[in-house]
Formats: structure tokens, C-alpha cells, sequence
């Protein structure tokens, strides 16, 4: 059985389910046990499309509404009002709806996953916020697409998934300088790591901080680390620390019931 984890805010709204699920709950071996949900993995891929079934068993709808992107790092969001076919996913980093049953989604193994809720409206959507895409503006033009769809921000519940936490995301002088240049404000995000010219990053705050700046009215993040804890989560950094050959792949998703 799955074992997903839920937020507390979003967990209260009316007609709405989500879902950050974890490793636990599918037939997935070896790197990718249990639950890898990574289409882009080496993973076998009925293993995968089973352990997909799962998850959309779980937030009660079929295999095929149970929608992400192709992600590639970016602030695209795309707004589902059907099911696609897995050969023909948008490039996006975000998708937004207001059609019941259509679970939508996004991978992550670090990078930061937010799902958003106007329970009024009746529009969710879900954001894949690595470094790029969270400095890039991915949730900004996640709320601005729900807005189009008659969400109003002071109304949307965001709630932040596990990620990779500020004590393990060690970042260079590149990624400091973009954030910096971005907004010198950026620098309460960094703290000096061990290493020379190198920084410790606390992305979940940065997104945090830009959910509040874009006016939302209730921001909660369930403070999981997906490196820290191996039993649970799957994590590219700690499979690139440990030498292993590929990472098995988390979905995070929401649904209007």
C-alpha cells in the first residue's frame, strides 16, 4: 500500500484530494524500491506503469487521469482540461485545472514539489520548483494560470512537499550569483558551507518567501528532506554521493473530486 504524506491545510478543503507519496507501496527493485514513479529512469517500465496505477488508485481516479509534464526546469505552467497520452506530455514545469478527476502532478527527487488549492474556485494546480525553475518564477506563473481560471490568490492554500534541505543542498558560486544578482535579498538564503566558495541553500524558504511576496494567503510546508532520509525518499544528490547508477522518481499530486 501506498504511503503517501498530506498536508494538514490542504487536507481540510472540501472536495479536493492530494498526495506527496513516498517510496513506499510499489514493485519497484533495487535503486528504484519501491514506489518509482520516474517514466525517464531505467527502471523497468511495467514496474513503473503499476506503480503509477497506484498512485492514481489512490487519489481515486484511472491510470490515464493521472497527468504530469515533461519537466525540463523551466516557469511553463499548462492547464489540463483532459487527459494526455504519456508520448505527447507538455514541456512544462507546472500545470494547473479546474476539471474534476483529473489527478495533475509532478516528479521530483529534490527539487521542490508545491500543490495549490482554491477550494472556492475550484482550481488546483502543482509546481515542480527546483533552483531554476523556483528562481525562474514557476510558482508565480502557477498562480497567475489558476487566477486565469478564477482562482483568487488570497484564497489559495500552497502547501510545500519534501525536498532537499538547506544542511545537505551544497551550491557553488554560480547558483549564488544568480540568486544575488536576481535580488540582493536573496543572500538570507545562503549560509557559507564548509567548502570554500561553496553555500548551503535553503530553497523550501526561498519558495516559501515567494509564495508569501505573490500574496497567497496560506503557505504550508510539511519540512521533509528527501536526502536525509533514504528509507523514505528518493534522492538524485544522495545517489550522486553514493556512486549508484540512477534514482528512482517521486509524483506529487492533486485532484478535484
Amino acid at each position: 500500500m501506498t504511503q503517501p504524506l498530506r498536508a494538514h491545510m490542504l487536507a481540510r478543503l472540501p472536495g479536493i484530494r492530494h498526495a506527496f507519496f513516498t517510496r513506499a507501496g510499489g514493485v519497484s527493485k533495487g535503486v528504484y524500491a519501491s514506489l518509482n514513479a520516474g517514466v525517464g529512469s531505467d527502471d523497468e517500465p511495467r514496474n513503473v506503469a503499476e506503480n503509477r496505477a497506484r498512485m492514481a488508485a489512490a487519489l481515486g481516479v484511472p491510470p490515464e487521469h493521472f497527468l504530469t509534464c515533461y519537466q525540463v526546469h523551466s516557469r511553463n505552467a499548462v492547464v489540463a482540461v483532459e487527459p494526455w497520452r504519456p508520448h505527447s506530455r507538455p514541456r512544462a514545469d507546472a500545470i494547473v485545472t479546474r476539471v474534476a478527476g483529473l489527478a495533475i502532478g509532478v516528479s521530483t527527487a529534490d527539487c521542490g514539489p508545491v500543490l495549490f488549492a482554491d477550494a472556492q474556485a475550484r482550481v488546483i494546480g502543482a509546481a515542480h520548483a527546483g533552483w531554476r525553475g523556483a528562481l525562474a518564477g514557476v510558482t508565480d506563473e502557477t498562480i497567475a494560470a489558476m487566477e486565469r481560471l478564477g482562482a483568487a490568490r488570497e484564497r489559495i492554500v500552497a502547501a510545500l512537499g519534501p525536498m532537499i534541505r538547506q544542511p545537505h543542498y551544497e551550491i557553488g558560486t554560480d547558483v549564488w550569483d544568480r540568486f544575488v544578482a536576481a535580488d540582493p535579498a536573496n543572500a538570507r538564503f545562503f549560509r557559507p558551507s564548509t567548502r570554500e566558495r561553496h553555500f548551503m541553500f535553503d530553497l523550501a524558504g526561498y519558495v516559501a518567501a515567494r509564495l508569501a511576496a505573490a500574496g497567497i494567503g496560506t503557505i504550508e510546508d510539511i519540512d521533509a528532506c528527501t536526502y536525509a532520509d533514504a528509507e523514505k525518499f528518493f534522492s538524485y544528490r544522495r545517489m550522486t554521493h553514493r556512486g549508484e547508477a540512477d534514482y528512482g522518481r517521486h509524483i506529487n499530486a492533486i485532484v478535484l473530486t
